[in-house]
């Protein structure tokens, strides 16, 4: 038999059956219920829906109760699991669902027309809404489960690329349980029964991997939110005595910002991790002063999302570090001949270890690319000091990072190029004050074109954060390189100051 996060679940179901599991909008579902319930759809998937080992299946929906047991049944299945992002358009995820070859999609309410919407200009796929898992919630005892092999896919994560195409990020039992191992072997680490605060969606990274799974695994509670609610997270933290909170800097912002913060009580909080953009001191001392160290990491979902973090004792000495790495897995800075730098010397930041994907799924070709030498190669420029303290400077790629979330510059540039009268558009980051960086279109058009009609253009065909704030329309050509592509970097010089000189269109 092999180690899997079903066999997991029905140990906790079978030691620990009336501990609580999962936890949404005041409802709540204990291990057997969860173990029950997740066979019963597990069983329904393969007997009558026609799933098989391997065969991706997809799930579409906000943060709910049923999310984490449908995406549970998914894995019991023996199917893969991609979960998919319900704020996305059809175009978006019909990508996605040709990419992955998805043969069944589960439906949240209010999302059955986006998925028929998105069947209609492609391949078929079958669509299984909520009301039939819901049909299936009570019944008899069930720990119907599929175990696949360690090594083989069960669940893909698609996220942006440098190519400005999605790339499906491959996860295995044995990446998967490496990773919470490493997350378990640290004092600032989670421990059994670990009582985790989810505000980030179920279907990225962070809430799928740190929230359900590392859940899962150690028998803990997840409270789940279905939307970050600043005073009610500070309720949450009390009333559920929640030890683990993770998000981008953003979230602890407004979480401290809440009236309810100066007087909660937060004694049981040890493990708050923050990533996704550089952490402000005044931040971390908010919270350092109710008892709480905010520890910054370095992560991203090829290496299962966290692949170093500050150690707690280092957090308000070093507060632009992200640690030295993790207990079996290893960051380190290259140069460019592809060897160790020197101690402040910038170069590209690579991670190898066990929770590191196996690749991206089938894809040989970006595999290879991201992948060589038994390290992953991040893309991003980062610097270490004498003491091997990572220090996250900038990102080679070209993805802008909205509120912790990937954004494609290459995607939307395609989305606007496709507008009658524009003749070149290059994307870039602008700061925004509440989620760090928000995309700033630069476009070469005809007179008829204006900002209006980006806008409107990108909102049918690109989810809503995708869509520029600023839109600035210009009559000269764009600086472009003597290979013919554009200088993005003149550019980004040029128009730095966005935020300043123009104002948002949206």
């Amino acid at each position: 038999m092999t180690a899997t996060i079903g066999k997991a679940l029905d140990w906790w179901a079978r030691t620990a059956p009336d501990r609580t599991a999962l936890v949404f909008s005041g409802e709540s579902l204990n291990y057997r219920q969860v173990r029950d319930w997740s066979s019963r759809i597990a069983r329904l998937l393969v007997g009558q829906k026609g799933v098989s080992e391997g065969d991706r299946v997809g799930l579409l929906g906000p943060n709910s109760l049923t999310w984490p047991v449908a995406a549970l049944a998914a894995l019991k299945s023996g199917g893969v699991l991609v979960p998919l992002n319900s704020r996305y358009k059809p175009a978006e995820l019909r990508k996605i669902a040709d990419d992955a070859g998805i043969g069944v999609v589960l439906v949240a309410p209010g999302f059955e027309q986006l998925a028929e919407d998105t069947v209609a200009i492609g391949d078929p796929f079958t669509v299984v809404t909520y009301s039939e898992l819901d049909a299936v919630r009570e019944g008899p005892a069930d720990d119907f489960r599929v175990d696949v092999a360690p090594d083989e896919p069960t669940s893909v994560l698609f996220t942006s690329g440098s190519t400005g195409l999605s790339k499906g990020v491959v996860l295995t039992n044995r990446t998967l349980l490496s990773i919470v191992l490493e997350n378990t072997l640290t004092e600032e680490g989670f421990r059994p029964g670990t009582t985790t605060l989810l505000v980030l969606p179920l279907a990225f990274t962070p809430g799928l991997v740190y929230g359900l799974l590392i859940t899962t695994v150690l028998g803990g509670t997840l409270v789940i939110e279905p939307e970050l609610n600043p005073s009610n997270a500070v309720k949450l933290l009390e009333e559920h005595s929640v030890e683990a909170i993770f998000g981008v800097p953003l979230i602890f912002e407004a979480i401290s910002r809440a009236p309810e913060f100066a007087d909660a009580e937060l004694s049981s909080l040890k493990t708050a991790i923050v990533g996704g953009a550089a952490v402000p001191v005044p931040l971390l001392k908010r919270w350092a002063d109710k008892g709480v160290l905010l520890r910054q990491i370095y992560g991203m979902t090829e290496a299962g999302g966290v692949a170093t973090a500050t150690i707690r004792e280092e957090a308000f000495e070093f507060p632009d570090r992200c640690g030295t790495g993790s207990i079996f897995t290893e960051v380190k800075v290259f140069n460019a001949a592809g060897e160790p730098a020197e101690a402040g010397e910038e170069g590209e930041l690579v991670v190898r270890g066990p929770g590191v994907t196996p690749g991206y799924w089938n894809d040989p070709e970006t595999t290879a690319v991201a992948l060589r030498d038994g390290w992953l190669h991040s893309g991003d420029l980062g610097r270490a000091d004498e003491d091997g303290r990572v220090q996250f400077v900038d990102r080679l790629k070209d993805l802008i990072i909205s509120g912790g979330i990937n954004i494609s510059p290459v995607e939307l540039e395609i989305a606007i190029g496709a507008i009658d009268g524009v003749q070149e558009v290059a994307v870039i980051a602008a700061h925004d004050d509440r989620f760090g960086e928000t995309p700033a279109a630069i476009v070469t058009a005809s007179p008829d074109v204006d900002e209006k009609a980006v806008i409107e253009h990108c909102e049918k065909v690109l989810a809503d954060f995708k869509v520029p704030r600023y839109v600035v329309i210009r009559q000269d050509p764009l600086p472009r390189l003597p290979s013919g592509k554009l200088a993005k970097t003149v550019i980004r010089d040029e128009y730095k100051d966005v935020d300043t000189r123009f104002d948002k269109v949206r």
